[in-house]
């Protein structure tokens, strides 16, 4: 063969090696029979590497023979082959500089010691032979940027792992949620207990005798659940940026507001609405920029996950809750709508966009030292409890760090990736002279990275732990067409909470937000639970929530003692308390709790525009 003339004729096969092989012919039953197995279907018989048509191969030559050779009896001793690597690397150094093909010299050279100190001449030279004319060493073989990571052209013929996409959880709603689900507000008090909302309630009525002193009468919780129920029904209506005066008016408002209760009313109870006690908050803020809603926040992240099993494919991405108030970790984010708000990292099912889990990014840590691997970090804790899914996320996320993390958590990633990261080789990120629709593939063990050049100049770079190979379909690889069918899982919720919004200040933009994703994930769960609930209808979620904050907002309408005087609002009062009296009553047996209500400063009473009384203050 041509090589091996060319080998013997730089005299690459020495006198001496007869005596080289046969002191390592013992330790030749250990070389296994994948490192050794080459396919020839792989292989381009036309092909003539560029190595040996470099002028300068000489070099390289003579450099490799004069380190085979002391090198080849000690190589095949564990202590002493990290040794020899290291010695080669830095050997063909100057070699690889002289020539064109500095990468390739390198990969061939270390084969060729590799092969030579661990074979026999007759089969080294058949491989070498095989070796250098495969376009994985001659063309296809690359560095990463940092120099750590070998890329091949080649997809690994290792089968994948067995634990990685394998889910042993059934997805849709948990049998816990099955169970306890019997109507609409027994969903919503899956995610929001009574245990929550009482912690709220204790702070709002310490915060109304601290404003108001005993003029405050205590709140209870039916009274909190018709709040509530107001919110979301001004979501429903799309009127949460509306005036108060003008959803309690006659003439533009609903008549639910005024049925339920007075605006006066409304508006104290929105006055002193806490999620914490603000005597010891400053203390606590001194290490928390979440103080004055963290314990709610942290009771309330836990609900979701034990009611609801995500499918196989998890979205994980930043969430902006729209807010330009105070607040000490407002974040700016111009590829947001909104620009301005409170930033959330979101894990949600990407079939449904169930929120499984959540969290508030507060800022940079005390003394103004940003988090290293923060996104990382962040993906990590979202999905602790997650086995044998696949992660989409964006390149602010992905990293090869992370990709070796969640391998070890048996899940895989499918993800874009940023341009400057160091694990990337520099051949993927070349757009010059390449066709439009064009896509070029890199593997590792485990890994596969694609570029793709959707239009000229553009270059879009992936990397996914669930491919294997580089399939096309159509013009677009496999691994983009997944990344983009499991990419939006965040952005929807994010729209669909946005359409019916009862979000008003930090910290209640916060709580706000929590109702928000609390009524979609109750949505959710009651079609898992009911799928057929009114199947026929587009606006079914409208449906829901109108229904919800209905269902939220009746108790209080059937204690209700003060009728309004709007016509309307009168005959929706006297229809429910008429439904009451006619039915199974509803209403707490025993002494009623007191209405929670301000006494009036003055004894003045007028007549607001609606024909409802007010109260001059």
């Amino acid at each position: 063969m041509a090589l091996k003339m060319i080998l013997e004729e730089r005299e690459v096969f020495d006198r001496d090696e007869d005596e080289e092989i046969s002191e390592t012919e013992d330790h030749i039953s250990e070389v296994s029979q994948s490192e050794s197995n080459f396919d020839d279907d792989i292989l381009d018989e036309d092909f003539v590497p560029t190595i040996l048509k470099s002028r300068k191969r000489s070099g390289f030559l003579h450099c490799a023979r004069s380190t085979i050779g002391p090198a080849g009896r000690t190589i095949l001793k564990p202590q002493k082959r990290s040794g020899f690597l290291r010695g080669a690397q830095s050997a063909i150094g100057p070699a690889g500089r002289t020539g064109k093909e500095k990468g390739k010299a390198k990969e061939v050279f270390l084969w060729s010691a590799w092969l030579k100190a661990r074979s026999s001449r007759e089969k080294l030279s058949q491989l070498l032979d095989r070796l250098l004319r495969r376009k994985f060493l001659a063309r296809s073989s690359c560095l990463s940027k940092a120099g750590d990571i070998s890329w091949s052209s080649c997809p690994s013929k290792q089968p994948p792992r067995l634990s990685a996409n394998v889910i042993t959880m059934e997805p849709g709603p948990t049998r816990m949620a099955i169970s306890h689900v019997t109507d609409i507000r027994s969903t919503f008090h899956l995610l929001m207990p009574d245990s929550i909302l009482q912690i709220i309630l204790d702070c709002t009525n310490r915060e109304g005798r601290r404003v108001y002193g005993e003029k405050w009468k205590v709140m209870d919780m039916i009274l909190m659940y018709a709040y509530l129920g107001l919110l979301y029904l001004a979501g429903v209506f799309k009127s949460n940026g509306e005036s108060l005066h003008s959803l309690w008016s006659a003439e533009t408002g609903r008549e639910i507001f005024r049925a339920t209760m007075f605006l006066d009313k409304f508006q104290i109870i929105s006055r002193v609405f806490q999620f914490d006690n603000r005597d010891d908050r400053p203390a606590r803020r001194q290490t928390d920029k979440l103080a004055a809603i963290r314990t709610v926040w942290d009771k309330w992240v836990h609900r979701p996950p034990p009611l609801f099993n995500p499918g196989p494919n998890v979205t994980v991405d930043e969430q902006l809750m729209p807010f330009r108030g105070r607040c000490p970790f407002r974040q700016y984010m111009p590829s947001k709508p909104a620009k301005y708000g409170i930033k959330f990292t979101a894990a949600c099912d990407a079939a449904t966009s169930y929120a499984w889990n959540l969290q508030v990014y507060t800022g940079k840590p005390e003394g103004g030292v940003p988090e290293r691997n923060q996104a990382m970090r962040v993906v990590l804790d979202l999905c602790e409890k997650l086995k044998g899914h696949n992660i989409t996320c964006d390149n602010f996320f992905t990293s090869y760090k992370l990709r070796q993390e969640l391998l070890k958590r048996k899940l895989t990633m499918v993800g874009t990736i940023r341009k400057n990261k160091p694990e990337l080789p520099p051949q993927l990120l070349q757009t010059k002279d390449r066709p439009i629709n064009s896509s070029m593939f890199m593997y590792t063990a485990d890994t596969s990275l694609v570029s793709c050049v959707p239009r000229k100049g553009m270059n879009v770079l992936l990397m996914s732990t669930l491919h294997r190979d580089g399939t096309i379909c159509g013009q677009k690889p496999q691994i983009i067409l997944d990344y983009n069918a499991t990419k939006g899982g965040v952005d929807n919720i994010d729209k669909l909470v946005t359409a019916y919004t009862c979000k008003r200040s930090w910290p209640q933009v916060i709580f706000s937000d929590m109702l928000d994703i609390s009524a979609y994930n109750a949505f959710v769960l009651w079609l898992g639970v009911n799928p057929h609930w009114n199947y026929h209808k587009l606006q079914r979620r409208r449906f829901f929530m109108e229904e919800l904050g209905k269902a939220l907002v009746t108790p209080y309408i059937q204690t209700r003692q003060h009728i309004p005087r709007t016509p309307s609002s009168v005959a929706i009062v006297r229809r429910i308390q008429g439904e009451d009296a006619s039915g199974p009553s509803t209403r707490p047996t025993g002494p009623q709790p007191p209405v929670p209500e301000v006494a009036a400063k003055t004894t003045t009473i007028v007549w607001t525009q609606d024909g409802e009384e007010d109260t001059v203050w």
